[in-house]
Protein backbone atom coordinates (compact mmCIF):
# COMPACT_ATOMS: atom_id res chain seq x y z
CA UNK A 1 0.00 0.00 0.00
CA UNK A 2 1.12 3.57 -1.27
CA UNK A 3 1.27 5.87 1.53
CA UNK A 4 -1.63 7.98 -0.81
CA UNK A 5 -3.80 4.80 -0.31
CA UNK A 6 -2.94 5.17 3.47
CA UNK A 7 -7.02 6.09 5.37
CA UNK A 8 -6.63 9.02 7.17
CA UNK A 9 -5.71 9.25 10.49
CA UNK A 10 -8.89 10.37 12.01
CA UNK A 11 -12.13 10.54 10.67
CA UNK A 12 -14.09 14.10 10.14
CA UNK A 13 -16.67 14.99 13.11
CA UNK A 14 -20.17 13.14 12.64
CA UNK A 15 -17.85 10.60 10.05
CA UNK A 16 -18.40 12.69 6.66
CA UNK A 17 -16.48 15.55 5.27
CA UNK A 18 -19.20 17.66 4.65
CA UNK A 19 -18.92 19.59 0.82
CA UNK A 20 -20.91 22.33 0.05
CA UNK A 21 -19.16 23.89 -2.76
CA UNK A 22 -21.68 24.32 -5.91
CA UNK A 23 -20.67 22.20 -8.91
CA UNK A 24 -20.42 23.88 -11.83
CA UNK A 25 -23.72 22.68 -12.94
CA UNK A 26 -25.45 24.09 -9.74
CA UNK A 27 -22.98 27.34 -9.91
CA UNK A 28 -24.78 27.97 -13.12
CA UNK A 29 -27.71 27.02 -12.17
CA UNK A 30 -27.65 29.48 -9.47
CA UNK A 31 -26.11 32.64 -11.31
CA UNK A 32 -29.34 31.48 -13.75
CA UNK A 33 -31.91 32.53 -10.70
CA UNK A 34 -29.60 35.43 -9.36
CA UNK A 35 -31.77 37.74 -10.63
CA UNK A 36 -35.70 36.42 -9.01
CA UNK A 37 -33.95 35.06 -5.59
CA UNK A 38 -34.24 37.54 -2.26
CA UNK A 39 -31.44 38.66 -0.55
CA UNK A 40 -29.22 38.77 2.16
CA UNK A 41 -25.91 40.19 3.22
CA UNK A 42 -24.00 38.81 5.09
CA UNK A 43 -21.38 40.28 7.21
CA UNK A 44 -17.87 39.03 7.97
CA UNK A 45 -18.09 36.87 10.20
CA UNK A 46 -21.47 35.23 8.69
CA UNK A 47 -19.71 34.55 5.02
CA UNK A 48 -16.80 32.87 7.61
CA UNK A 49 -19.02 30.58 8.73
CA UNK A 50 -20.38 29.66 5.11
CA UNK A 51 -17.09 29.20 3.92
CA UNK A 52 -16.37 27.28 6.79
CA UNK A 53 -19.42 24.87 5.89
CA UNK A 54 -18.92 24.56 2.64
CA UNK A 55 -15.61 23.10 2.81
CA UNK A 56 -15.74 20.78 5.82
CA UNK A 57 -14.26 22.59 8.44
CA UNK A 58 -17.81 22.42 10.55
CA UNK A 59 -18.88 19.31 9.56
CA UNK A 60 -21.20 17.82 10.43
CA UNK A 61 -23.26 20.84 9.56
CA UNK A 62 -24.49 21.46 6.36
CA UNK A 63 -26.00 25.06 6.91
CA UNK A 64 -27.00 27.61 9.03
CA UNK A 65 -28.60 25.81 12.22
CA UNK A 66 -31.83 25.06 12.57
CA UNK A 67 -33.99 26.02 16.00
CA UNK A 68 -33.28 22.14 17.56
CA UNK A 69 -29.75 22.10 17.08
CA UNK A 70 -29.44 25.91 18.06
CA UNK A 71 -31.71 25.17 21.25
CA UNK A 72 -29.38 22.38 22.05
CA UNK A 73 -25.88 23.59 21.33
CA UNK A 74 -26.51 26.69 23.42
CA UNK A 75 -28.30 24.72 26.55
CA UNK A 76 -26.00 21.95 26.43
CA UNK A 77 -23.37 22.19 23.35
CA UNK A 78 -25.00 18.82 21.52
CA UNK A 79 -26.19 19.01 18.38
CA UNK A 80 -30.05 17.80 18.50
CA UNK A 81 -28.63 14.33 16.76
CA UNK A 82 -26.29 14.03 20.06
CA UNK A 83 -22.89 15.18 18.53
CA UNK A 84 -20.68 17.34 20.39
CA UNK A 85 -20.54 20.96 19.76
CA UNK A 86 -20.53 24.18 21.35
CA UNK A 87 -20.69 26.92 19.28
CA UNK A 88 -23.78 28.08 17.78
CA UNK A 89 -23.49 29.06 13.66
CA UNK A 90 -26.23 30.66 12.44
CA UNK A 91 -27.32 33.50 10.43
CA UNK A 92 -29.32 36.48 11.97
CA UNK A 93 -31.54 38.87 10.47
CA UNK A 94 -33.80 41.93 11.34
CA UNK A 95 -37.60 41.48 11.20
CA UNK A 96 -37.78 43.27 8.41
CA UNK A 97 -35.35 41.30 6.19
CA UNK A 98 -37.04 38.55 7.38
CA UNK A 99 -40.83 39.14 6.87
CA UNK A 100 -40.86 38.38 3.09
CA UNK A 101 -39.40 34.96 3.22
CA UNK A 102 -40.92 31.78 3.26
CA UNK A 103 -39.69 28.30 4.41
CA UNK A 104 -39.31 26.42 1.20
CA UNK A 105 -37.50 29.47 -0.56
CA UNK A 106 -34.39 30.04 -1.94
CA UNK A 107 -32.43 32.63 -0.88
CA UNK A 108 -29.43 34.52 -2.36
CA UNK A 109 -26.22 35.29 0.07
CA UNK A 110 -24.03 38.14 -0.84
CA UNK A 111 -21.10 39.51 0.65
CA UNK A 112 -20.64 42.52 2.17
CA UNK A 113 -19.10 44.01 -0.73
CA UNK A 114 -23.15 43.02 -2.47
CA UNK A 115 -21.06 39.67 -4.29
CA UNK A 116 -22.94 36.72 -4.91
CA UNK A 117 -21.37 34.02 -2.88
CA UNK A 118 -23.78 31.45 -2.18
CA UNK A 119 -27.26 30.33 -1.58
CA UNK A 120 -29.60 29.05 1.72
CA UNK A 121 -32.48 26.64 0.76
CA UNK A 122 -34.64 28.31 4.03
CA UNK A 123 -36.20 25.14 5.94
CA UNK A 124 -36.85 27.60 9.21
CA UNK A 125 -36.97 31.29 10.79
CA UNK A 126 -37.51 31.59 14.29
CA UNK A 127 -36.28 33.88 17.22
CA UNK A 128 -34.07 33.24 19.78
CA UNK A 129 -33.10 34.62 22.99
CA UNK A 130 -30.05 36.98 22.83
CA UNK A 131 -29.24 37.29 26.47
CA UNK A 132 -30.14 33.64 27.43
CA UNK A 133 -27.23 32.98 24.50
CA UNK A 134 -24.66 35.49 25.60
CA UNK A 135 -25.11 33.63 29.43
CA UNK A 136 -24.60 30.51 28.29
CA UNK A 137 -22.39 30.81 25.18
CA UNK A 138 -19.82 33.43 26.63
CA UNK A 139 -20.74 33.31 30.22
CA UNK A 140 -21.93 36.85 30.54
CA UNK A 141 -24.18 39.29 29.50
CA UNK A 142 -22.10 41.97 29.42
CA UNK A 143 -21.87 44.15 26.06
CA UNK A 144 -18.25 44.89 26.59
CA UNK A 145 -17.29 41.08 26.15
CA UNK A 146 -16.57 40.89 22.02
CA UNK A 147 -18.66 38.20 21.34
CA UNK A 148 -21.76 39.27 23.59
CA UNK A 149 -21.01 42.43 21.29
CA UNK A 150 -22.02 40.77 17.85
CA UNK A 151 -24.47 38.72 19.57
CA UNK A 152 -26.72 42.11 20.65
CA UNK A 153 -25.73 43.86 17.70
CA UNK A 154 -27.03 40.92 15.10
CA UNK A 155 -31.00 40.99 14.03
CA UNK A 156 -33.68 39.12 15.77
CA UNK A 157 -34.65 36.22 13.60
CA UNK A 158 -32.34 33.61 12.55
CA UNK A 159 -32.32 32.27 8.96
CA UNK A 160 -31.72 28.20 8.99
CA UNK A 161 -31.00 25.88 5.66
CA UNK A 162 -28.49 24.02 3.54
CA UNK A 163 -26.52 26.32 1.86
CA UNK A 164 -23.90 26.23 -1.16
CA UNK A 165 -21.19 28.09 -1.65
CA UNK A 166 -21.08 29.28 -5.22
CA UNK A 167 -16.87 28.95 -5.47
CA UNK A 168 -14.15 28.45 -3.56
CA UNK A 169 -11.65 31.57 -4.34
CA UNK A 170 -8.06 31.97 -3.47
CA UNK A 171 -7.78 34.20 -0.12
CA UNK A 172 -5.86 36.97 -2.19
CA UNK A 173 -3.99 37.28 1.11
CA UNK A 174 -2.45 34.30 1.16
CA UNK A 175 -3.45 32.17 -1.70
CA UNK A 176 -1.00 29.90 -1.20
CA UNK A 177 -1.52 28.87 2.49
CA UNK A 178 -5.03 28.35 1.67
CA UNK A 179 -5.24 24.46 2.31
CA UNK A 180 -8.97 23.25 3.55
CA UNK A 181 -9.42 20.06 5.28
CA UNK A 182 -9.90 17.58 1.92
CA UNK A 183 -5.86 18.98 0.74
CA UNK A 184 -4.28 19.28 5.10
CA UNK A 185 -5.82 15.12 5.27
CA UNK A 186 -4.09 14.93 1.79
CA UNK A 187 -0.94 16.15 2.86
CA UNK A 188 -1.35 14.64 5.88
CA UNK A 189 -1.16 11.30 4.02
CA UNK A 190 1.45 11.86 1.87
CA UNK A 191 3.66 12.86 4.46
CA UNK A 192 2.88 9.32 6.29
CA UNK A 193 1.64 11.77 9.12
CA UNK A 194 -0.43 9.46 11.76
CA UNK A 195 -0.40 11.81 14.49
CA UNK A 196 -1.25 15.44 13.80
CA UNK A 197 -1.11 18.00 16.22
CA UNK A 198 -3.22 21.25 15.94
CA UNK A 199 -2.46 24.61 17.42
CA UNK A 200 -5.01 27.96 16.98
CA UNK A 201 -3.40 31.27 17.79
CA UNK A 202 -4.88 34.77 17.20
CA UNK A 203 -1.41 36.20 18.34
CA UNK A 204 1.78 36.84 16.96
CA UNK A 205 3.71 33.49 17.55
CA UNK A 206 5.75 34.19 20.61
CA UNK A 207 8.36 32.06 23.21
CA UNK A 208 5.59 30.39 24.91
CA UNK A 209 3.74 29.41 21.92
CA UNK A 210 7.21 28.11 20.48
CA UNK A 211 8.23 25.71 23.97
CA UNK A 212 4.42 24.44 24.03
CA UNK A 213 4.30 23.70 20.40
CA UNK A 214 7.81 21.76 20.53
CA UNK A 215 6.97 20.09 23.49
CA UNK A 216 3.69 18.63 22.08
CA UNK A 217 5.79 18.24 19.04
CA UNK A 218 7.97 15.63 20.49
CA UNK A 219 5.17 13.54 20.80
CA UNK A 220 3.42 13.15 17.13
CA UNK A 221 4.48 13.38 13.51
CA UNK A 222 3.91 16.50 12.52
CA UNK A 223 2.41 19.75 13.18
CA UNK A 224 -0.27 22.11 11.59
CA UNK A 225 0.02 25.16 12.32
CA UNK A 226 -3.53 26.51 11.72
CA UNK A 227 -3.78 30.59 12.71
CA UNK A 228 -7.07 32.04 12.18
CA UNK A 229 -7.61 34.78 9.68
CA UNK A 230 -11.20 35.61 10.07
CA UNK A 231 -12.93 38.41 12.16
CA UNK A 232 -10.97 39.59 15.10
CA UNK A 233 -11.19 42.13 17.87
CA UNK A 234 -9.86 45.57 16.11
CA UNK A 235 -6.83 46.09 18.39
CA UNK A 236 -5.62 42.05 17.64
CA UNK A 237 -2.68 42.27 15.33
CA UNK A 238 -3.60 41.72 11.84
CA UNK A 239 -3.29 38.62 10.46
CA UNK A 240 -0.62 39.51 7.26
CA UNK A 241 1.37 40.80 10.23
CA UNK A 242 0.65 37.50 12.30
CA UNK A 243 1.59 35.37 9.01
CA UNK A 244 4.59 36.90 8.73
CA UNK A 245 6.10 36.48 12.24
CA UNK A 246 5.02 32.54 11.56
CA UNK A 247 7.30 32.58 8.64
CA UNK A 248 9.64 33.93 10.19
CA UNK A 249 9.75 31.13 13.03
CA UNK A 250 9.77 28.47 10.37
CA UNK A 251 12.35 29.85 8.86
CA UNK A 252 14.46 29.93 11.82
CA UNK A 253 13.30 27.88 14.10
CA UNK A 254 11.35 24.92 12.96
CA UNK A 255 12.50 22.25 11.31
CA UNK A 256 10.69 22.63 7.96
CA UNK A 257 9.80 18.83 7.16
CA UNK A 258 7.74 18.53 10.31
CA UNK A 259 4.95 21.85 9.97
CA UNK A 260 2.18 23.13 7.79
CA UNK A 261 1.43 26.50 7.61
CA UNK A 262 -2.22 27.00 6.51
CA UNK A 263 -4.75 29.57 7.38
CA UNK A 264 -8.24 28.77 9.50
CA UNK A 265 -10.61 31.74 7.72
CA UNK A 266 -13.41 31.01 10.36
CA UNK A 267 -13.97 34.07 12.57
CA UNK A 268 -13.45 34.40 15.92
CA UNK A 269 -16.02 34.24 18.49
CA UNK A 270 -13.65 34.86 22.35
CA UNK A 271 -15.90 32.21 23.80
CA UNK A 272 -13.19 31.24 25.89
CA UNK A 273 -14.18 27.10 27.36
CA UNK A 274 -16.70 26.46 24.67
CA UNK A 275 -14.33 28.08 21.89
CA UNK A 276 -11.35 25.39 23.17
CA UNK A 277 -13.98 22.66 22.01
CA UNK A 278 -15.11 24.15 18.82
CA UNK A 279 -11.25 24.83 17.86
CA UNK A 280 -10.81 21.09 18.66
CA UNK A 281 -13.65 19.68 16.33
CA UNK A 282 -12.82 22.30 13.06
CA UNK A 283 -8.98 20.91 13.75
CA UNK A 284 -10.48 17.64 14.02
CA UNK A 285 -12.37 18.45 10.40
CA UNK A 286 -8.64 18.67 9.05
CA UNK A 287 -7.74 15.99 9.97
CA UNK A 288 -5.75 16.38 13.37
CA UNK A 289 -5.48 13.87 16.20
CA UNK A 290 -4.05 16.71 19.14
CA UNK A 291 -4.77 19.88 19.71
CA UNK A 292 -2.46 22.25 21.88
CA UNK A 293 -5.07 24.32 24.89
CA UNK A 294 -2.75 26.52 26.88
CA UNK A 295 -3.52 28.84 29.18
CA UNK A 296 -6.98 31.07 28.73
CA UNK A 297 -7.48 29.56 25.21
CA UNK A 298 -9.76 32.14 23.38
CA UNK A 299 -10.47 34.03 26.68
CA UNK A 300 -10.64 37.84 26.82
CA UNK A 301 -10.14 40.07 29.34
CA UNK A 302 -11.11 38.36 33.07
CA UNK A 303 -14.28 36.62 31.45
CA UNK A 304 -13.01 32.86 32.01
CA UNK A 305 -10.05 31.31 34.50
CA UNK A 306 -7.00 30.43 33.94
CA UNK A 307 -7.33 26.79 32.55
CA UNK A 308 -11.28 26.73 32.21
CA UNK A 309 -10.49 25.94 27.97
CA UNK A 310 -8.66 22.69 29.52
CA UNK A 311 -11.12 22.03 32.16
CA UNK A 312 -14.19 22.27 29.96
CA UNK A 313 -12.98 18.98 28.06
CA UNK A 314 -13.71 17.02 31.05
CA UNK A 315 -17.20 17.50 30.88
CA UNK A 316 -16.94 14.85 27.59
CA UNK A 317 -16.18 11.30 26.51
CA UNK A 318 -13.26 11.60 24.98
CA UNK A 319 -14.75 9.07 22.35
CA UNK A 320 -17.61 11.65 21.60
CA UNK A 321 -15.06 14.47 21.19
CA UNK A 322 -12.56 12.11 18.89
CA UNK A 323 -9.75 14.53 19.11
CA UNK A 324 -7.05 14.55 22.32
CA UNK A 325 -6.42 17.63 23.57
CA UNK A 326 -2.90 18.58 25.07
CA UNK A 327 -3.29 20.97 27.89
CA UNK A 328 -0.35 22.71 29.02
CA UNK A 329 0.44 25.39 31.75
CA UNK A 330 1.10 28.45 31.33
CA UNK A 331 4.85 28.97 29.71
CA UNK A 332 7.30 31.76 30.86
CA UNK A 333 11.03 32.19 31.10
CA UNK A 334 12.87 31.14 33.94
CA UNK A 335 15.59 33.62 34.61
CA UNK A 336 17.97 30.67 36.68
CA UNK A 337 17.73 28.27 34.42
CA UNK A 338 18.03 31.19 31.20
CA UNK A 339 15.50 28.60 29.27
CA UNK A 340 11.25 28.52 28.11
CA UNK A 341 9.48 26.44 31.57
CA UNK A 342 6.15 25.63 33.24
CA UNK A 343 5.90 25.00 37.26
CA UNK A 344 6.09 21.31 35.69
CA UNK A 345 9.56 21.92 34.98
CA UNK A 346 11.25 24.76 36.88
CA UNK A 347 12.85 25.50 40.35
CA UNK A 348 12.37 28.71 39.77
CA UNK A 349 10.61 31.17 42.42
CA UNK A 350 7.41 33.65 40.92
CA UNK A 351 10.38 36.17 40.86
CA UNK A 352 12.47 34.76 38.64
CA UNK A 353 9.59 34.08 35.94
CA UNK A 354 8.66 36.08 33.46
CA UNK A 355 5.35 35.86 32.35
CA UNK A 356 4.65 36.00 28.23
CA UNK A 357 1.07 36.91 26.44
CA UNK A 358 0.01 38.34 23.27
CA UNK A 359 -1.36 40.97 25.30
CA UNK A 360 1.54 41.73 26.81
CA UNK A 361 3.63 42.42 23.22
CA UNK A 362 0.87 44.24 22.04
CA UNK A 363 1.11 46.78 24.92
CA UNK A 364 4.78 46.96 24.53
CA UNK A 365 4.41 47.74 20.41
CA UNK A 366 1.38 50.68 21.45
CA UNK A 367 4.05 51.98 23.86
CA UNK A 368 6.89 51.98 20.98
CA UNK A 369 8.91 49.75 23.02
CA UNK A 370 10.58 46.12 21.16
CA UNK A 371 9.61 43.01 23.18
CA UNK A 372 12.21 41.70 24.87
CA UNK A 373 13.85 38.36 23.71
CA UNK A 374 12.58 36.66 26.31
CA UNK A 375 9.03 37.52 24.58
CA UNK A 376 9.76 36.94 21.40
CA UNK A 377 12.31 35.83 19.20
CA UNK A 378 14.57 38.99 17.53
CA UNK A 379 13.44 38.20 13.94
CA UNK A 380 9.63 38.36 15.41
CA UNK A 381 10.36 41.21 17.04
CA UNK A 382 12.01 43.12 14.48
CA UNK A 383 9.08 42.43 12.28
CA UNK A 384 6.24 43.95 14.39
CA UNK A 385 8.30 46.88 15.17
CA UNK A 386 8.62 47.62 10.79
CA UNK A 387 5.10 46.70 10.78
CA UNK A 388 3.98 49.18 14.32
CA UNK A 389 6.76 51.84 13.54
CA UNK A 390 8.39 51.23 16.83
CA UNK A 391 11.53 52.88 16.47
CA UNK A 392 14.86 51.00 15.51
CA UNK A 393 16.91 52.83 18.70
CA UNK A 394 14.21 51.63 21.28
Amino acid sequence: MTLSQHVDAIAPHGGTLINRIATPEQKQEFLEKAAVLPCVQLDERAFSDLVMIAIGGFSPLTGFMEEADYTRVVNEMYLANGLPWSIPITLSVTEAEAAPLKEGMWVRLNDAAGRFVGVLQLTQKYRYDKMHEALHVYRTNEEKHPGVAVVYQQGDINLAGPVWLLEREPDPRFPTYQIDPVESRALFREKGWKTIVGFQTRNPIHRAHEYIIKCAMEIVDGLFLHPLVGATKEDDIPADVRMRCYEIMLEHYFPKDRVILAINPAAMRYAGPREAIFHALVRKNYGCTHFIVGRDHAGVGDYYGTYDAQYIFDEFKPEDLGITPLKFEHAFYCTRTQSMATTKTSPSSPEERIHLSGTKVRALLRNGELPPPEFSRPEVAAELARVMRVPAQV
